[in-house]
């Protein structure tokens, strides 16, 4: 008798169980359908890793995503040695930065293969500091070890090959973790009609997302208009040194500057009230919420710069504004404001045509599944 052909094991390494449900669970599902054995390998949470694994073998590993610890590390590298030596995947996806660095350097030790996907340099890399110096170095040595390092935008991928980080012979360009265009599509809103515009950013709490240049351009509107709203959809408290405190928050609320919304899974229910999306970030890999509203045909306002400039036509699917410039954010709003709800419908069109040509999940997908078929081979 023919013996069965083994599964291959394929492992999806992230910082957060709610990552690995939110973005990569339509690419474990597709390798699913190919017989690939898919495990989801990410520190444990009481929601989304009981939910990966209704469908997938779930590890947990002990990592602190934000923390610089050098022992904390060492114990995470040391965890993803046991567990690999113990499930023996013979490929793992690394995704955000501590996987991207400990994974990679596991599995070159183990002789795993390794695709790594650097999805934004975050903080780390706007600020230069003794910390980016030793990010660099950990990440020089980590991608030398990997198989395949794919980039969300041409510029930080040549930062990485300028600054001798990777082999440029390693490298290929995908954009950002793609968008499900069914599960974000064109819907009617509930408030059509209303004479109420709505403008919304989808960000985590950060200096770094330019919520302060929104709260200033809000200011600066507020004199003018009496008919507009300004929400945050988002986390507030993340570890990370640029966070703004929930007091100051608070204090934006009680002004009347802006709704804050929390924090939820169905953000497409939220989309699809508002009239124009905007991000004012400093830099990003590929901005999901820009992704996810122009996928729902909402224009957009974001800087110009690393990772949200991709996302956008100036003048077409929205506009662009200048970095750290509240007033240049508040005149783009305000075009926004002036246009006829005609011309706002046709930006938010053209920005659906752009996503589906450019951005939709099943690109980013085929591109994995293409790259693991022939690691394996």
């Amino acid at each position: 008798m023919e013996k069965e052909p083994i599964m291959k094991k394929v492992a999806i390494v992230l910082n957060s169980s709610w990552q690995a449900y939110n973005f990569r669970l339509n690419l474990a599902r597709e390798m699913k359908k190919l017989d690939y054995s898919v495990i989801f390998i990410a520190p444990y949470d009481e929601k989304y890793s009981e939910l990966l694994k209704k469908e997938f073998e779930f590890f947990h590993i002990e990592m602190d995503p934000k923390g610089i610890n050098p022992i904390g590390d060492f114990k995470t590298m040391q965890s993803i040695y046991q567990l690999y030596k113990e499930i023996k995947p013979d490929v793992v996806l690394n995704f955000t930065i501590k996987p991207n660095i400990y994974s990679s350097l596991v599995a070159k030790l183990l002789g795993i293969k390794s695709i790594n996907n650097i999805t934004g340099l975050g903080t780390v890399f706007i600020k230069k500091s003794f910390v980016t110096a030793i990010v660099k170095l950990l990440y020089k040595v980590a991608l030398n070890c990997s198989t395949k390092v794919f980039f969300q935008n041409n510029d930080d991928k040549n930062l990485f090959i300028e600054n001798k980080l990777v082999d440029e012979n390693k490298c290929s360009l995908i954009p950002g973790s793609g968008v499900d265009t069914e599960k974000f599509k064109p819907m009617p809103a509930e408030n059509k009609g209303n004479t109420i515009l709505r403008f919304l950013v989808v960000a985590r709490i950060l200096k770094d997302k330019g919520i302060y240049e929104y709260i200033e351009a809000i200011k600066i509107l507020k004199q003018k208009y009496n008919n507009l709203e300004f929400q945050i959809l988002g986390e507030i408290g993340v570890p990370n040194k640029t966070a703004i405190m929930k007091e100051e928050v608070d204090t934006w609320i009680d002004e009347g500057l802006i709704n804050y919304l929390g924090t939820t899974d169905k953000v497409e229910k939220i989309l699809k009230d508002v009239d124009c999306v905007i991000l004012p970030s400093y830099r990003e890999g590929t901005p999901r919420s820009l992704l996810e509203a122009a996928s729902m045909e909402k224009p957009i306002i974001t800087t110009n710069v690393v990772g949200c400039k991709e996302v956008i036509d100036d003048g077409i699917s929205g506009y662009l504004c200048e970095v750290k410039n509240s007033e240049d954010l508040a005149k783009k709003i305000d075009m926004m404001i002036n246009l006829p709800l005609e011309k706002r419908l046709e930006m938010g069109k053209e920005g659906r045509k752009k996503i589906l040509k450019e951005f939709s999940e099943s690109i980013v997908i085929n591109k994995y599944l293409d790259l693991i078929k022939e690691i394996l081979r």
